[in-house]
């Protein structure tokens, strides 16, 4: 009880000094305030961007294997030029690969391209047009929100149907409901049976808002799905408790032999993963967390050091008063407290401040680009944290330097 008691008196003191002193509370707050604002900041941004791409990563799907021309993530002594001989994957190549394949659960062809899309007189540019087989939806993870996903015998006989995505929807029919409307594709009439749910923005372009999806075998009609431009490629997925380099091996093989590539010449396609677009990011997110930390942590020492300037000049002017405390019995430690709470409820305060204007700035950065930044848990508790801990390391000094003023030597110098 006795030390509650002393606590309570320490932290009445501690406050009533920062009321008093309103100004140079202010200023305290404002240096600790701009530095977690900044660290902070800094942190939330990142946090926001990984999670962010690291969504549109898991979108690939972990255990899915792209056979294409070109390697995400060139490098070795591999000629450019050879790169430039490869063939392009092929709708038959798919079919050939899933009959020999062993460890493949699903696969699927597909091409991509931008065009103007158009419905009487509303239009849309350069929207995504994903031209699938069927299996496409076996593997790619999307939601149909109105209608419904092209039957297997539509996609066969290749009819000229559609999937739209939400902000397609809503360009081409603000207040008519598309199912069962036709809009244009260079000039080719497609039916709309459905549309998908609204993923929001994606940092890789991947989302379904803006996309609009026909069967490979429609596309056909419209364009060269052999063209290199419309980036052909197989995606293929593997089974369940196969790994995606278990299958990377079996597919090479395959493929190998589909080609009849000899034994002592290189592979010409690509096999990728989602892994090779983590692991750069990987790196990439590790130095923006250092850069970060660096451009916070200057910020903070500054905050840090005016922090303990001013509490070296709060000692100095209550120093009659810590004469007279502990001419009546106050101990060393409880005025070692006081200071050091003192301390620590203005970085405290400082820090709930820059967390409160971040999460402010969230609210609007997020409302206004139609993105997600969120404060974490991690970050508040982080922000919290650094707060307390410069609070301490800047004001022990004045609060030990308190502590340690002879009682008559205090009450004579005032």
């Amino acid at each position: 009880m006795i030390l509650l008691h002393l606590l309570k008196e320490s932290l009445y003191f501690a406050f009533n000094s920062l009321v008093v002193n309103k100004l140079r509370t202010f200023l305290s707050l404002l240096g600790i305030t701009i530095g977690i604002f900044a660290i902070i900041s800094v942190f939330t941004v990142i946090d926001s961007m990984e999670n962010s791409i690291r969504d549109s990563i898991a979108k690939l799907g972990n255990n899915v294997v792209y056979v294409q021309k070109w390697p995400w993530a060139m490098g070795g002594n591999y000629p450019w030029w050879k790169y430039m001989n490869r063939p392009v994957p092929k709708k038959s190549e798919k079919d050939e690969l899933l009959k020999r394949s062993n460890l493949a659960r699903a696969g699927a062809f597909m091409i991509s391209t931008s065009k103007n899309v158009q419905y009487k007189d509303n239009s849309a540019d350069n929207v995504t047009i994903v031209c699938a087989t069927h299996d496409y939806e076996d593997i790619w993870s999307f939601e149909v929100s109105q209608g419904r996903y092209f039957s297997l015998f539509e996609s066969n006989k290749g009819k000229n149907k559609a999937v739209i995505g939400a902000v397609i929807a809503e360009k081409l029919f603000p207040d008519v409901d598309p199912i069962g409307k036709a809009i244009k594709i260079m000039g080719f009439k497609v039916d709309i049976i459905g549309v998908y749910k609204k993923e929001g923005s994606d940092p890789f372009g991947m989302s379904s808002d803006e996309q609009i999806s026909i069967p490979i075998n429609f596309a056909k009609n419209i364009f060269d799905i052999k063209n290199e431009r419309l980036n052909p490629m197989i995606m293929v997925e593997a089974k369940a408790g196969i790994s995606s380099n278990e299958l990377i091996d079996e597919l090479r093989g395959i493929m190998r032999s589909i080609r009849r590539i000899k034994p002592i010449e290189d592979d010409n396609f690509a096999l990728n993963q989602s892994s090779l677009i983590s692991q750069g990011f990987d790196s990439l997110f590790g130095v923006l967390d250092v850069a970060g930390i660096i451009i916070g942590g200057f910020s903070i020492l500054v905050g840090g050091f005016g922090i303990a300037n001013i509490m070296f000049v709060s000692v100095k002017e209550q120093t009659k008063l810590i004469g007279i405390q502990k001419a009546l019995g106050a101990k060393s430690y409880f005025v070692l407290l006081q200071f050091l709470y003192e301390s620590v409820i203005l970085t405290l305060l400082g820090g709930l401040l820059g967390l409160l204007i971040i999460y402010i700035g969230t609210l609007i950065v997020s409302s206004a680009f139609d993105m997600d930044f969120d404060m974490t848990a991690g970050n508040i508790i982080t922000g919290i944290m650094i707060s307390v801990s410069i609070g301490i390391i800047s004001g022990i000094v004045p609060a030990y330097k308190a502590a340690k003023l002879n009682p008559v030597e205090a009450i004579a110098s005032a």
